[in-house]
């Protein structure tokens, strides 16, 4: 195979990539992805113990966005050598819960290798990617539908996850994320909201940007599952739900006219730009939002 005719582990036409080259999917599915993840405590504990970026969330994020993309569209050598960094990182990533989470006792192991916490990893993310495709772009048929989960399923195979691990179709696959989010095990630790709500609601930008922002966030708040918005004690008015409608309705009525060169392609400068915004708080010597140091002083005023 020549380089020019290696277009990666998904090809141009793939379920996965029709979906994530939309330009609206990159920029909104891995904040809703973290937030839903979040709800398995194993997953969001053991990634916090061992995260690198405890003072920043959002370079984190943003670091995540760029390796996966890397993968989406990448040839194979590039996306292999992110594969190669990421199992170095997950191969620290083990240990039990320090203390009781929800119904999940302390001493329970975790590990970046579980496949069960592998499927529940990149769940969120898939079905994050289907829901704001349908909503900004089209919906989908059901073949489509697990068409793009089979390529998701892929995608876990290749960072390890058996696929046996998977539901076998998207029909499947929905039961068992809803199972997931409304199930008796889904719990929050203070800190998982403090992160999830500052990773959905705070993203560092410029001034000029606010008001976009605001269009972003009742965007993002509708697009929450009810028992979800329930855990992060996110309140939704009727008034945030019509503003949501009139956000997607304005979007989709300019598609037509919009440049194909806006619409799609990677986010990596956007992805850059947050990251950006980050430095720049820490490097006037302030705490970005959702980070580790924020929660703790903000809990030393709380107790004072």
């Amino acid at each position: 195979m020549t380089r020019g005719s290696d277009h990666g582990y998904f090809p141009p036409g793939s379920a996965l990539r029709r979906v994530h080259r939309e330009r609206i999917v990159g920029l909104l599915y891995g904040q809703r992805a973290l937030a839903i993840g979040a709800l398995d405590p194993r997953n969001f504990v053991g990634t916090r113990i061992h995260t690198r970026y405890a003072e920043r969330p959002f370079h984190r994020l943003a670091a995540t966005g760029k390796m996966f993309e890397e993968i989406f569209y990448g040839n194979r050598a590039e996306a292999d050598r992110v594969l190669a960094a990421v199992r170095r990182m997950h191969s620290t990533v083990e240990g039990e819960l320090p203390r009781r989470a929800g119904r999940v006792p302390a001493g329970t192991p975790y590990s970046a290798f579980d496949p069960e916490l592998m499927l529940w990893t990149i769940a969120p993310a898939a079905d994050s990617a289907v829901h704001f495709y349908e909503l900004f772009v089209r919906e989908l048929t059901e073949a489509e539908r697990d068409a793009f989960w089979a390529d998701y399923v892929r995608f876990g195979e290749l960072f390890g996850m058996p696929a046996s691990a998977a539901p076998g179709s998207w029909a499947e696959f929905r039961g068992y994320v809803d199972a997931k989010i409304n199930g008796p095990d889904a719990h929050l630790t203070d800190e998982a909201r403090f992160v999830g709500s500052a990773v959905m609601f705070e993203i560092p930008t410029q001034r000029s940007r606010w008001p976009a922002m605001r269009v972003h966030n009742v965007v993002m708040k509708a697009s929450l599952p009810p028992k979800v918005r329930e855990h992060y004690r996110v309140r939704f008015s009727s008034a945030d739900a019509a503003a949501a409608r009139a956000a997607v309705a304005a979007a989709r009525a300019l598609r037509p006219v919009t440049p194909r060169s806006a619409l799609r392609g990677r986010c990596t400068r956007y992805f850059d730009d947050v990251d950006a915004a980050e430095h720049r708080i820490l490097a006037r010597g302030r705490t970005a939002p959702g980070s580790l140091p924020r929660l703790e002083a903000l809990s030393a005023q709380r107790d004072a």
